[in-house]
């Protein structure tokens, strides 16, 4: 028989709750300290975000550089930083999802608690 006439422990669930949201505070500030890397070009430009999508560098290789087609360089820029963020996004899931999954996947979890 459970205690309390069948009714959940709430003291029970508001710790787990505050441990899975700690945990995913911890799992955040984990990404947003990790650097990933995407290119575009063969390598001509690498671009680096951080696992939560902050762009932190770029380097272009001095090679993609025409001054008579900027247009390109642009075009590889945007791919470069695009495959970062897909990475970064990559990384998320697999340090988040977990995660978000134990809290009831996102929207669907504790009633009255953000997520």
């Amino acid at each position: 028989m459970i205690p309390g006439g069948g009714q959940p422990n709430m003291q029970q669930l508001l710790q787990q709750a505050q441990k899975m949201q700690q945990d995913l505070a911890k799992a955040q500030e984990e990404l947003a300290q990790t650097e990933v890397d995407g290119q575009a070009g063969g390598g001509l430009v690498k671009a680096t975000v951080t696992g939560s999508g902050e762009l932190r560098g770029l380097k272009i290789d001095p090679k993609a550089v025409d001054p008579e087609d900027t247009e390109t360089l642009a075009d590889l820029i945007v791919a470069a930083v695009q495959a970062a963020n897909e990475n970064a996004q990559n990384l998320q899931q697999q340090k988040l999802g977990p995660l978000a999954q134990g809290l009831g996947g996102g929207g669907t979890g504790i009633p009255g608690l953000p997520f």
